[in-house]
């Protein structure tokens, strides 16, 4: 199964306001929220998309020819490659009544492990969906990162008591869901947090704790004076708010500011091999691809994330190949074109 069947199956049965496009690139499904899109004028998800498309890949075949080592170790554990599978929370109510999310993620977390890759998983409104998250891990073995909302510091507390009990090698919070509109105004709050809290929070986890939702290097900054571990440069996927930058265009000045102390990872708009290679030469560690799971699930199960993540990989090792770097060490700022270089 290859991932345009994956598509085409996935058409029947996902919906009505993911479209399975072939290129997931926010075009189709703009503002719809409930939905796969963005806020506002829907162009966060869209931006994020071209801006990779803008940067061009440095092809160098004057090498001597070796094997390809796309493996990685993060968080204390090794992958096939340096993608993750990134965090989607109600399932049901974004891309339709095909899954639950108990379901969705116990497809997710497994296909992504026996594929050497691990799944961020999501949370939401409704705590059954934390609560089937974690249960998915656990029973992968705690193969998988829960991702939490930047909840009150008690619900946050008992939701890092059932990551814990999962067994997760690490845990990640979306500190940019507060901007959600969906989590507006409700019991238990959910918002912004200080760089004390976040420390609090940290010392909670006992687990290696990653920030996504990081735009800027001051934001890095105050991630890492909090102690996490890891940040993920991500708006989002533009839902959170309009006419942000997109990750492409803010991750080079954030990998200046803080990659030599933390793991950077990156999400938005990558949707190939070569896009997972021009973030790798911007200087991150690992990328996250979201939206493209989920139709992967949809429209194949584990197959689906089987054909996704040997599509991405392989494009990646075809990218390694002719641009003559054949570790992921090599892989360099030199190896790109940027528009602003001309």
């Amino acid at each position: 199964m290859n991932f345009h069947e994956v598509i085409q199956q996935a058409k029947n049965c996902i919906g009505p306001f993911c479209k399975a496009c072939p290129i997931c690139n926010g075009i189709a499904c703009k503002n719809t929220m409930p939905g796969p899109g963005a806020k506002g004028t829907g162009d966060g998800a869209v931006r994020n998309y071209q801006k990779w498309q803008e940067i061009r890949v440095n092809m160098d075949t004057l090498c001597e020819q070796k094997a390809v080592d796309t493996q990685v170790t993060l968080f204390g554990r090794t992958f096939a490659g340096p993608l993750f599978a990134g965090p989607v929370g109600a399932v049901k109510l974004h891309y339709g009544e095909k899954y639950t999310d108990q379901e969705y993620n116990e497809i997710l977390v497994e296909g992504c492990a026996q594929n050497g890759i691990a799944a961020f998983t999501g949370d939401g409104t409704d705590p059954n969906v934390m609560t089937e998250a974690t249960a998915a891990i656990r029973k992968a073995n705690g193969s998988g990162i829960p991702t939490i909302k930047p909840w009150d510091m008690e619900t946050i507390r008992e939701k890092l008591e059932l990551v814990k009990a999962s067994g997760a090698f690490a845990v990640a919070m979306d500190i940019d869901a507060a901007g959600l509109p969906f989590l507006q105004n409700l019991n238990p709050p959910a918002g912004s947090k200080s760089v004390e809290e976040l420390k609090e929070i940290v010392k909670m986890a006992e687990v290696p704790f990653i920030l996504k939702g990081i735009m800027t290097a001051n934001a890095a900054r105050k991630a890492r004076e909090a102690g996490a571990q890891g940040i993920i440069v991500s708006n989002h996927g533009g839902r959170v708010q309009d006419q942000c930058p997109a990750t492409a265009e803010v991750l080079a000045e954030i990998v200046d500011a803080v990659g030599a102390d933390m793991t950077i990872l990156v999400d938005g708009g990558i949707r190939s091999g070569v896009d997972l290679y021009k973030a790798l030469a911007l200087g991150a560690d690992g990328v996250l691809v979201a939206r493209p799971y989920v139709t992967a699930v949809y429209g194949g199960q584990k197959d689906g994330v089987t054909a996704l993540t040997e599509k991405l990989l392989g494009e990646l090792r075809d990218t390694m190949k002719m641009c003559g770097t054949y570790t992921l060490e090599e892989i360099g700022r030199e190896n790109i074109r940027q528009p602003h270089l001309g």
